[in-house]
């Protein structure tokens, strides 16, 4: 069986997906029809589950898609946030942040399971006794009877998703009543941060929330004789790694904190079952895996000890036993190195005391991963430089992937059929396929097909942006998008750069022939993130000027898409022609975005970082717009020293751009409002826009000329749908199911109710399951 922990689950609407997925979209449509509705308009009503933040919630939704369309045994755990990821508004061209109440009008696709409530303990003390360490004078904070004052979230991966909470009891129903904001606190809202690291104890009581109600679930289900049993049958523990793959995800912000799950594992075992220290810490590391998602060190969780102390005291005392053994073996290793035990101990000294999770998580488990190549290797030779060179067998890659049944049959339908008609529609549940689309590359009559298709998603696009948005844009022109989490590292300010360059030529010569854009940007900003807010005003700012110059015209255009969630993106990344992924080479682990426009039928520009490599391997380079900076580039002007102002004097173009930002050309009643962003830019820019400016502008000119020949330019997007096939979430599933769980993937089918069960294993033993 497998466990999949994540504090986020970027769910998105259900209603359509789930319709897809059984196969009973044009009957549910027809149906609707018959009773004089409209299924898009019902469709439009429910609300998104917004319960992430980005990319790592939505990977978590596409991997339970994946793990139910390949027949795996798995459950996720998560939180059910009353409050998902908020709501944006742009009001003045800032970002104002209003709560999410998705369950306003409640939530059809869960179910409450109040028979299975557990207790979750906080604070307390440590008591030592001759039978072992007692835990006592805990804090039932998380808990109450319905409605829950607290909800687990348990997503049971099967071809309809259906999402049951578990709730957790106190029992004591006067503590309740007075404890009840405090718990509620716990699943209140999602914290709305995935790139900065912040230490807050809500955080940690959410993260141990999720691993202590999960754990207990967990072996409540081993000891069980057979579904649905309460009684206790198995207490031998030896086979409970052979039984349960728990795979947790990350130190990076919107993933569980794995060491919470080792060490909470240990405190069982330990504390509970009374196993020996090291026949638990066996049984624990073979339990565990653990995929990291980011090499950025602010996003690294490194819990102060004080505030562990005060939280899970037992927990601090575990984690400190483990240190000790992790650093009296490495010293057994490594005799005298005093530098070494520093680097590789999972307790921080100097200052204030820290728990390095990363570090915990790397010696509590029997794998660790990347999720792209590049990433997977400077994880290996640089992040965890030491751990690799003691264990390199742990090590691993396992890209990262999407589903196309919500990224392509969902989103984009016409494309879909279009593929189906020329390969047929296997290729859903086996991206690889999409080869096959290489023999179309020269078929006129398929190249008109794609470019009638992307012009008509286009045009639906154009319609919704007047609708909701208010704004009008040429359908004819090129949909540049560049749509993620607002972020220093995603370089949305090199994008405003080369918006502002394009204003400036036009301005300069209008009469010279200019390929219409129309620049699309969305993406929250974290609320606590000022530089990201920034970003939002100024990208604000520039379209209020560009969109209001009669010499432009409707030769560039620059919008801003508010609330940028799952449902938009469904919307606009089917319309999309130029995709950018422009991180700083070697700061993005992986990326999905990429491979969603990618499949869609869209154009890349971007770095050779996270998984833009291998979409360059796998399509060809020349069929991406790669520009800028290697890894060993960025290395290498680390090295020498990043000097800002170097490239503001040599570059005319930037130093004008930057000139206007800076005097208030943008923002002409307040000139100095973007004095923080004009500093960060020279003084304190990790991401080094400046020096992939030049090369960035000239590959924009590359794209331009291609949408000049529409032929060209399809074919090229026909190349990309065909290599697009490796990026499915399927094919990384298997590697996951191949190479760490350990467990085969299944084609039987669960027969419908009038049928009776063994049918579907017959059919499986006279190989007739699909």
């Amino acid at each position: 069986m497998i466990y999949y922990l994540s504090l986020e689950f970027y769910m998105g609407r259900t209603l359509q997906n789930t319709m897809i997925n059984l196969g009973l979209q044009n009957a549910c449509d027809e149906a609707i029809y018959q009773l004089g509705l409209d299924m898009e308009e019902l469709e439009e009503i429910e609300e998104d589950a917004g319960l992430g933040n980005g990319g790592l919630g939505r990977l978590a939704a596409c991997f339970l898609d994946s793990m139910a369309t390949l027949g795996l045994a798995a459950y996720g755990y998560g939180i059910r946030y009353e409050y998902g990821i908020f709501n944006q508004k742009i009001r003045d061209g800032w970002q104002v942040e209003e709560a999410d109440d998705w369950l306003r009008h409640g939530n059809p696709w869960e179910k409450a399971r109040p028979e299975y409530m557990l207790p979750v303990h906080f604070y307390g003390r440590v008591e030592h006794t001759a039978t072992g360490a007692k835990w006592v004078d805990t804090q039932v904070r998380a808990g109450g009877h319905s409605p829950a004052p607290a909800a687990l979230l348990m997503l049971c991966p099967v071809p309809a998703l259906f999402l049951c909470s578990s709730t957790v009891n106190v029992g004591d129903y006067i503590q309740a009543v007075l404890d009840r904001n405090l718990a509620e606190n716990i699943s209140r809202v999602l914290y709305p941060n995935d790139n900065f690291f912040e230490g807050k104890e809500l955080r940690l009581k959410q993260e141990y929330f999720v691993v202590a109600a999960t754990l207990q679930d967990i072996i409540r289900r081993f000891k069980a004789s057979k579904f649905g049993s309460t009684d206790s049958v198995r207490i031998v523990f030896d086979s409970f790694p052979d039984q349960v793959r728990a795979r947790f995800w990350d130190v990076h912000i919107p993933h569980m904190s794995p060491p919470l799950l080792s060490h909470q594992l240990m405190r069982i075992f330990v504390d509970i079952e009374k196993l020996p220290w090291n026949k638990a810490w066996d049984i624990t590391e073979r339990t565990f895996a653990y995929t990291n998602h980011t090499v950025l060190p602010e996003a690294l969780e490194r819990w102060p000890v004080d505030l562990v102390e005060k939280l899970l005291p037992r927990h601090l005392q575990i984690i400190c036993e483990i240190n000790q053994r992790h650093l009296d073996h490495i010293a057994f290793l490594f005799p005298n190195d005093v530098d070494r035990l520093r680097r590789m101990s999972l307790i921080e000294e100097g200052g204030t005391k820290r728990i390095n999770m990363a570090h915990l998580c790397i010696v509590g488990s029997h794998a660790v991963n990347g999720v792209a190549k590049i990433h997977s290797e400077i994880v290996k030779t640089q992040v965890f430089e030491d751990f690799a060179a003691l264990e390199p067998e742990k090590f691993q890659n396992k890209t990262n992937g999407i589903t196309p049944r919500r990224w392509l049959l969902l989103c984009n339908p016409g494309l879909a059929e279009l593929i189906a008609e020329k390969i047929g529609e296997d290729y859903v549940r086996d991206l690889s396929q999409l080869t096959k689309l290489h023999e179309c590359v020269d078929d006129d009559i398929f190249i008109r097909e794609v470019a009638k298709v992307k012009q008509e998603n286009k045009v639906k696009f154009a319609l919704y942006l007047e609708k909701e948005y208010k704004v009008k844009i040429n359908p004819s022109s090129m949909f540049d998008v560049h749509v993620k989490r607002i972020h220093e590292y995603k370089r949305q300010l090199m994008n405003c750069l080369h918006i502002i360059t394009m204003y400036n030529r036009i301005r300069r010569d209008p009469a010279k022939l200019f390929v219409p854009r129309t620049v699309i940007i969305g993406g929250k900003a974290a609320p606590g993130y000022h530089m990201a807010k920034m970003i939002i005003k100024l990208i604000n700012a520039v379209a209020q000027v560009v969109n209001n110059d009669s010499v432009v015209g409707s030769k560039l255009k620059v919008i801003f898409l508010e609330n940028y969630r799952v449902s938009l993106a469904e919307k606009v990344i089917p319309a999309t022609d130029l995709s950018e992924q422009i991180s700083t080479a070697g700061t993005e682990a992986s990326g999905t975005g990429n491979m969603k426009f990618m499949l869609n039928g869209a154009l890349t520009i971007g770095t050779m970082d996270g998984a833009n490599v291998e979409m360059a391997e796998e399509a060809g380079e020349e069929n991406l717009f790669i520009f800028g900076m290697r890894v060993e580039d960025v290395a290498e002007l680390d090295r020498e020293g990043y000097d800002a102002q170097k490239y503001y004097d040599q570059l005319p173009e930037l130093k004008q751009a930057i000139d206007q930002i800076k005097s208030g050309f943008f923002s002409p009643e307040e000139p100095d409002l973007f004095k923080d962003v004009v500093n960060m830019l020279f003084h304190h820019d990790r991401f080094k826009v400046f020096a992939d400016y030049e090369a960035y502008v000239k590959c924009q000119e590359k794209v331009s000329e291609l949408y000049l020949n529409s032929k060209a330019w399809t074919k090229m997007v026909i190349r990309n749908i065909a290599a697009a096939g490796k990026f499915s979430s399927d094919r990384t599933i298997k590697e996951y199911a191949r190479d760490i769980w350990h467990v085969e993937p299944s084609n039987l089918k669960i027969p419908p109710p009038n049928e009776p069960r063994d049918a579907a294993e017959h059919q499986t033993h006279n190989g007739a399951a699909a």
